[in-house]
């Protein structure tokens, strides 16, 4: 295995673990299966997580991010396993804490869960 594989299936991991601690604050989330790369349920193209209601991640660990790539990775996948969860590209550099990492995804993606929070908080 590369260590670039190792780096990105660590980084998968890394994020189920913050997920789980932080958000679900349960073991609600896991890496997949073969991800990155390799093939779930015998079609490629998975989400790297699973368990992660609503959202379709694509995780990166690396320095630079073709950014965009990334989410038409993400987009292409998602629509390929036809599914309504929102793309999500998650990354971080090396050096940086899981909890630094940066979230890509489209503006009107962006407005769905913006105005359910205004809705919940602000009783909107």
């Amino acid at each position: 295995m590369s260590r670039q594989k190792r780096k990105g299936d660590g980084y998968e991991r890394e994020l189920a673990h913050w997920l789980n601690t932080n958000v679900y604050k349960e073991e609600r989330c896991e890496r997949a299966p073969l991800s990155g790369g390799g093939s779930v349920n015998m079609a490629a193209g998975g989400a790297d997580l699973l368990g992660t209601p609503g959202i379709f991640v694509e995780a990166k660990r690396v320095e630079k991010l073709p950014w965009r790539d990334a989410l038409a990775q993400a987009e292409r996948n998602s629509a390929h396993r036809k599914t309504d969860q929102t793309p999500l590209v998650i990354t971080r550099r090396n050096r940086e804490a899981t909890e630094d990492s940066v979230c890509f995804l489209r503006l009107k993606e962006f407005a769905k869960y913006y105005e359910a929070y205004l809705r919940e908080q602000l009783k909107l």
